[in-house]
C-alpha cells in the first residue's frame, strides 16, 4: 500500500520516500502529521506499509525483505515523479532500513538520507552497533531526533554524526513519537513543523 503526499499547486523541491516506524503504519498520525508538515514546505513525500503491517503482525520484517519493500518503493516513487530529486529516509525502524537499503540495494541517485527518530539503541540502553554501517553510505545525512529519545543517548547521537559530517538537529521537547512537554517547550510552532523546517534547510541546497 503507498500513499503520495503532494497536493499543493506549487512545483515541489523534492521527493522523500518515507518509511514507518515498527510500531505503526503509514497512515498514523504522526506520518500523516509529517507528510503534511513536509508538504507546506513542498516536499513531497511517498509512504508505503512493509509486509509485517499489510499482514497485521506485530513483528517486523527481516531485514533482506524490510530493504527490498524499501527499493520497490522507490522504483515507485521514480516512476510517479520522475523529475523530482529523491530523498530516502522514515521513522525510526524505517529509517534504520533506509540506511542498509541504500547500500545493499541499486536505488539509482539519492541525494540523501533523512532519519527521523533513528533508533540508535534500545530503550535506555546505550550503544552505537546500530551505527556500525553508516560510515559506509556517500550520500548525505541529516538526524532529526528529540530531546528526550529514550532510543538516542545525546551524547552518543553527537558522536556518530560528528564522525559521519551528518547534520544533527534536536527537536525541542520531544520523545521518541514526538510527543513534547508544552509547559517547557519554548517553541511556538509544532513538533512537525520543526522537523520540516529541519528536512527543508538539508533538502534544498541538495536540489
Amino acid at each position: 500500500m503507498l500513499q503520495e503526499s503532494d497536493r499543493s499547486t506549487a512545483p515541489s523541491n523534492g521527493l522523500l520516500v518515507l518509511a514507518h516506524g515498527a510500531g505503526a503504519g503509514m497512515r498514523h498520525t504522526s506520518m500523516a502529521s509529517i507528510a503534511d508538515a513536509l508538504e507546506r514546505r513542498h516536499i513531497a513525500t511517498l509512504r508505503f506499509n512493509f509486509p509485517f503491517m499489510e499482514a497485521g503482525n506485530k513483528r517486523v520484517d527481516s531485514r533482506p525483505v524490510a530493504t527490498q519493500t524499501i527499493a520497490a518503493a522507490v522504483a515507485c516513487a521514480r516512476q510517479l515523479r520522475p523529475a523530482l530529486p529523491l530523498f530516502l529516509g522514515g521513522h525510526s525502524f524505517g529509517g534504520r532500513m533506509a540506511s542498509h537499503a541504500v547500500l545493499e540495494h541499486d536505488l539509482g541517485a539519492v541525494r540523501g538520507l533523512v532519519f527521523c527518530s533513528f533508533p540508535l539503541h534500545l530503550a535506555d540502553k546505550p550503544d552505537t552497533a546500530r551505527a556500525a554501517h553508516l560510515p559506509e553510505i556517500r550520500q548525505p545525512l541529516l538526524f532529526v531526533s528529540g530531546t528526550r529519545d529514550v532510543m538516542a543517548e545525546p551524547a552518543l547521537l553527537e558522536g556518530v554524526a560528528g564522525k559521519l559530517g551528518a547534520t544533527l538537529v534536536w527537536l525541542e521537547t520531544a520523545d521518541h513519537g514526538y510527543r513534547v512537554q508544552k509547559r517547557s517547550r519554548t517553541r511556538t510552532d509544532s513538533v512537525f513543523d520543526e522537523l520540516a523546517a529541519a528536512v527543508d534547510a538539508f533538502v534544498r541546497p541538495l536540489c
